[in-house]
């Protein structure tokens, strides 16, 4: 057995003292906090087993990245998704540790956990089993202590069996919060079983057949629990496995004392789940047949005769099911309540809500028709056609003509011929938003919109984030943000940071299309006259160098940059290029006309780096942005080019050579394209809409 945290007596192949596995199957956003977690504690002597549950999304990257940056790490992946079980005993295979400790992939031990369970071990003499603290952490990232008070407190003897901790057995049945000796999983033939709650049978058995065990009262996991996705909490037939669950704990029990204990044990767990949401309706006649006939096998040993609980306790409420007229009644209350409004706002105020709630009735006159299945409605947050949904229009108009194109915006902003107009909030806009199959945006959806069964949204947002979005954000308006991601089928991520990003500010159901940034295809496919005929049209002169200054807002006072002063310093050399100054050129053509960027935490940044053309982040409040906003990023640690804070600094970084010639300056460039633009090749948009669009057909590889 090993004495400490770096022994120095092992050698090459000494056994480690704690083999940690973790089974990973879409936990991609949570994933790499779990193995940093382990791999930064102050203690050391570990094995990390990853095992790839055959995940679709960067869970194998993700481990094979972390195994070869550190030799502790070994990553596995399974053939085909086999479920977190038989993953962990994939793990249990190739761990050789003294003692094994389980982690989901989105668990994270706590700072110093790993020193506090060695040193609890050897002041209990090496127990077979030792169970400590851990926490519960909901989506929304409140911790909430996960043991029942005063179980893990202190008693004597302070090693002991089950038999004297037998309150040890109101824990839950979980694999993790405890640390097993490997000769006890041996001894006893413990493994973890295929389906839902395969932790029961592997829990309760190694509670009964440890001959000692020691308790650790200190929180050393936090267990996140999932918003939608988590296996106990969601709905389906899985729930049924608990009950096949709980017949294998009763097999595998090392001797019969323990079966009344694990009986009430069971009382509780089959209640709670039947009483819990996850359970469908249409199950509930088979679970609770199950739970009687299992109840029968094994009530003799605690003299039960009953699942417990009151009569009719968990009996399902009755349901309206008729959606649609509960819609229609619940906005005609809605709507009663606006036309309440005094008789003194006038009559264009009257009018207004005469003129919604028409808006409003034949929106729900058009839901009862049949969805189009050849229109796709596209919209932006500034009703410009722009961004991503632009490319993403543009090429399935190019790639199929049987699925017709509607762009929401007003007069002044002009669209490409074959791109019908929907004027905002017109009988004809609603129309289209009741019927079109697909949607696509990067802003959020009108929220009077209906969920509407076979209708698809694609949400394109604005670019690779820098700054926190979603529930990340400080003050995020919670109700209407769920509803929104909830009805996204379909999420675009221009690289793996954005996916990460978006799984933590977007915690939902939708389909990651990790496919590039489909705005920079531009950059990839432009002809080589199209550069200079875009300089032309912005008047920039032959053999001047063209600079974007491309800011991004602030939720906070600021002082701009002066760039007047700016173009002064800079001289007769170079032209300086604004949104601004040019509000009918999209932001496309801008970058495409452009020698060099200046930016400071726009996500444009990312898209130009796919010109591998000169960039400079000018960053004088970079602690205060990032104090206000949040930031998913060390920016100026991974900036493409110098990082400036005064003017000075920014005009010498554009005028000097450095920028322009020097090879650092390149490799700047070529780092942040490998993190950032990986997929940026031009075809971005055209495997957004073989995927979303044409069913996944010939989607092009990166």
């Amino acid at each position: 057995m090993s004495d400490g945290p770096d022994n120095p007596s092992r050698g090459c192949g000494a056994v480690p003292r704690f083999s940690i596995i973790v089974p990973a199957y879409q936990v991609q956003a949570q994933l790499p906090a779990c193995l940093t977690s382990v791999l930064t504690q102050d203690f050391r002597d570990v094995e990390l087993i990853v095992v790839d549950d055959a995940s679709p999304d960067a869970c194998g990257e993700i481990a094979a990245e972390f195994a070869a940056a550190d030799p502790r790490v070994t990553a596995l992946r399974l053939d085909r998704n086999a479920g977190p079980g038989p993953a962990r005993n994939a793990g249990l295979d190739r761990a050789t540790g003294d003692y094994l400790l389980f982690l989901d992939g989105d668990d994270t031990l706590t700072p110093g956990a790993l020193a506090a369970v060695a040193a609890r071990l050897r002041a209990a003499g090496e127990p077979e089993l030792l169970v400590f603290g851990h926490a519960r952490v909901s989506w929304r990232g409140e911790a909430a202590p996960g043991d029942p008070p005063g179980t893990l407190s202190a008693r004597s003897p302070a090693v002991t069996s089950l038999a004297g901790r037998a309150d040890l057995l109101r824990l839950p049945p979980v694999a993790w919060a405890r640390a097993y000796r490997r000769d006890l999983v041996a001894r006893l033939g413990l493994r973890f079983p295929a389906g839902h709650y395969q932790d029961v049978p592997f829990a309760y058995p190694a509670l009964a057949g440890a001959g000692s065990i020691a308790v650790l009262d200190r929180i050393c996991l936090h267990h996140r629990e999932r918003r939608r996705g988590g296996r106990a909490r969601s709905a389906g037939d899985g729930h049924l496995d608990v009950l096949r669950q709980y017949e294998l704990a009763f097999a595998l029990l090392p001797t019969d004392r323990w079966r009344a204990a694990l009986y009430r044990r069971m009382v509780v767990h089959l209640t709670a789940v039947h009483r819990g949401p996850g359970l469908p309706a249409a199950d509930r006649a088979a679970f609770l047949r199950g739970c009687r006939e299992l109840c029968a096998r094994h009530r003799a040993a605690a003299g039960a005769t009953a699942i417990g609980g009151r009569p009719g306790a968990a009996l399902p409420r009755p349901r309206l099911r008729a959606r649609r007229v509960y819609r229609l009644l619940a906005t005609g209350r809605r709507l009663a309540l606006r036309a309440h409004g005094t008789l003194d706002a006038g009559v264009r105020a009257v009018v207004a809500r005469a003129r919604a709630i028409a808006l409003r009735a034949h929106y729900l006159i058009q839901l009862r028709r049949p969805l189009d299945p050849g229109l796709a409605v596209f919209t932006t947050h500034d009703q410009r056609y722009g961004c991503h949904p632009a490319a993403i229009e543009a090429k399935l108009r190019e790639l199929t003509s049987g699925i017709a194109t509607a762009w929401v915006a007003g007069p002044e902003h002009p669209l490409p011929q074959g791109v019908r107009r929907l004027l905002p909030d017109t009988a004809e806009h609603w129309a289209a938003l009741a019927r079109a199959r697909y949607l696509v945006g990067n802003t959020a959806f009108p929220t009077a919109l209906a969920a509407r069964p076979g209708q698809l949204r694609l949400q394109t947002h604005r670019g690779t984030p820098l700054a926190h979005r979603g529930l990340d954000t400080a003050d995020p308006e919670l109700g209407p943000l769920l509803r929104e991601i909830d009805r996204w089928d379909h999420s675009l991520s221009a690289n793996r940071h954005t996916t990460l990003a978006w799984g933590t500010a977007y915690p939902a159901d939708y389909t990651i299309l990790e496919y590039g940034s489909p705005r920079a295809d531009l950059f990839h496919t432009a002809h080589a006259e199209e550069v200079p005929r875009a300089r032309a049209r912005l008047g920039v002169p032959e053999g001047v160098r063209a600079v974007l200054y491309a800011p991004a807002p602030r939720g906070y006072r600021h002082t701009p940059l002066d760039t007047a002063q700016l173009a002064h310093e800079l001289g007769p050399g170079f032209v300086l290029l604004t949104q601004d100054e040019h509000p009918d050129v999209p932001p496309e053509r801008l970058c495409l006309a452009a020698d060099a960027l200046v930016t400071d935490y726009s996500p444009v940044l990312f898209d130009y780096a796919g010109l591998d053309r000169p960039i400079v982040v000018h960053a004088p409040d970079w602690e205060a942005y990032r104090a206000v906003h949040g930031a998913y990023l060390d920016l100026p640690e991974l900036a493409p080019g110098p990082v400036t804070r005064t003017l000075p600094e920014l005009a010498a970084a554009l005028t000097g050579d450095w920028l322009w010639s020097h090879p650092r300056s390149a490799e700047l460039r070529a780092e942040f394209r490998r993190r950032f633009c990986p997929y940026d090749d031009g075809f971005a948009a055209e495997r957004v809409v073989r995927a979303f669009f044409l069913g996944g057909r010939l989607v092009p590889p990166v």
